[in-house]
């Protein structure tokens, strides 16, 4: 009997191994698979895009994901500092339903609570306005792949300090938690696409689904956001949130591997050009210009449309978070019309950007003209079109004016950008609810419609950065000349036109005369 279960139990081992055996080699087969994936250049960049893409959503996710969530929430916690006798303990559907029954005047009450909001939602960036000029030399100095890990950190941390708020202080510090993340995420981000994609179309693809998930973020947060919110409580959306950025940054390690010492040693990036001389270029200035005036408007009425609806055509708290989502449509849209058209035509994107700036323009204006939910999605989308054409346009232009002008590292240029947004979303929150009650919603819509139309001509000072090239190409520096671990500095050279006496020029542009004192100031530094 011994010999046979001894039989037994050594068949039941090795049946036991098969099953072992099979799932080991296929561990082995798909680690393989990965790493021969990560060896390839384009696919390792491909997943660098998705890594960038998810950060971006996820940053966009949160910002918004509050809209609908946080008057309720804020009223709430109103509402329980004040107890009365027989109250009942507030809900998601209660506190809006009683946000008026208490001793505090109906006005003043809903003036604080706006005050309160705005002042929530302007800390993000404002404190990302105040990082931002450290955050882009640190990128230039570290590379690109620790400062976007430091970023997806910090958002996560956020996150679960959203979902466990339980007082207005507690929020605050989560929204300019955020602010700090962003200013490592996001600009490490964008500048991570322009150094991985180095030559156009690419780059304008790239970047072009870069603000498509943009988009789908700030778009679909709301009603995301809404949704969990009613029927599954205040900590579901931020929890997913957090999930989805614990999941990006280990995705990054595993890709990027961004303590190894391989990737330190490729990560010596050339010295860039300092942030502040790179505000000093006229052209970076017009671009940064057009980016903040473009947000503006999105800025401003996202925090006070909600409320203009409600009095305006009783809109639902399910009606003002599903207002936005249908502009996603337009907006992909814009960002591929402009993708097609920069690679046909690459000399025009000032004017894909100034026809954007129009079209933003019109599109606030006709705003408070609408009395009913329709037309205001149509002018809704219409704003994000014209968005998309500015964003698409000009984020690519920035990174070619620092590889024609500067030094080809893409931080500081993309914390300029950063900044640019942060201006619009800082001013945005506190000073659109002061306009709103002093003038009204209608003169804020005209007055920012305004502004757009009044910029778009600007952007003619950029029709001839289409002519600026290199000098010569990185590339063949690094293929002709041994590695020196620092890039060449790229001299500004145009296409040549000649003197009467044979020498090589380069055509008049629009800021020949402020070029000179930029060169001198930028010698003398």
């Amino acid at each position: 009997m011994e010999p046979a279960a001894s039989a037994g139990r050594g068949r039941g081992r090795g049946r036991g191994r098969g099953p072992l055996r099979a799932a080991r080699a296929a561990a082995v087969k798909l680690s393989e698979a990965a790493g021969a994936a990560l060896q390839d250049p384009r696919r390792h960049r491909r997943l660098v895009l998705v890594i960038v893409c998810v950060a971006l959503f996820l940053d966009n996710m949160l910002y918004m994901v509050i809209v609908p969530i946080v008057p309720d929430y804020i009223a709430g916690m109103q509402k329980a500092r004040r107890p009365t006798p027989g109250t009942e303990v507030s809900t998601p559907a209660s506190v809006s339903a009683n946000r008026g029954n208490t001793s505090e005047s109906p006005t003043a009450a809903t003036e604080n609570e706006d005050v309160k909001i705005g002042v929530l939602f302007a800390s993000k960036a404002i404190l990302q306005l105040l990082v931002n000029p450290l955050s882009g030399p640190f990128i230039d100095r570290m590379s690109y792949d620790v400062p976007l890990l430091i970023g997806l950190g910090v958002l996560f941390a956020s996150t679960l300090l959203f979902a466990f708020a339980e007082d207005y202080a507690t929020l605050f510090a989560a929204r300019s938690l955020q602010g700090l993340g962003s200013a490592f995420a996001d600009t490490s981000g964008i500048a991570m696409i322009a150094d991985k994609y180095p030559e156009e179309p690419e780059r304008s693809r790239a970047l072009g689904v870069a603000l498509a998930f943009i988009s789908f973020g700030s778009l679909v947060a709301p009603p995301f956001g809404g949704f969990l919110y009613q029927f599954a409580g205040k900590h579901t959306p931020f929890l997913v949130l957090a999930a989805v950025s614990l999941l990006d940054a280990l995705l990054l390690l595993v890709v990027a591997k961004p303590f190894s010492a391989a990737t330190r040693a490729r990560a010596n990036l050339p010295v860039g050009t300092p942030i502040h001389r790179l505000m000093l270029d006229p052209y970076i200035a017009v671009v940064a210009g057009a980016l903040t005036t473009c947000n503006i408007p999105l800025a401003f009425l996202e925090p006070t449309i909600a409320t203009w609806m409600e009095h305006t055509m009783a809109a639902s708290e399910w009606e003002t978070g599903m207002a936005w989502l249908p502009a996603f449509v337009p907006h992909v849209l814009g960002v591929y019309l402009t993708v097609r058209l920069a690679a046909r035509y690459p000399h025009l994107q000032w004017l894909y950007g100034a026809l954007g700036l129009a079209v933003i323009g019109a599109s606030s204006c006709v705003v408070p003209a609408c009395r009913s939910f329709a037309p205001l999605v149509v002018s809704l989308c219409g704003l994000c079109f014209g968005i998309a054409l500015v964003d698409t346009a000009l984020l690519p232009t920035l990174a070619f004016l620092v590889d024609v002008r500067h030094v080809s590292v893409y931080g500081s240029v993309y914390a300029i950008a950063d900044i640019s947004y942060s201006v619009a979303y800082a001013l945005g929150p506190i000073v659109a609810g002061h306009i709103v009650h002093s003038l009204g919603f209608a003169q804020l819509s005209l007055g920012m419609g305004l502004a757009n139309l009044l910029y778009a001509p600007v952007l003619l000072l950029l029709r001839n950065v289409g002519l600026l090239r290199r000098s010569r190409s990185e590339r063949d520096v690094l293929l002709e000349e041994p590695p020196q671990g620092l890039y060449d500095a790229v001299r500004l050279r145009e296409r040549p036109v000649s003197d009467p006496d044979g020498a090589p020029r380069s055509p008049s542009g629009p800021f020949d005369e402020c070029e000179d004192v930029y060169n001198n100031y930028y010698t003398r530094s």
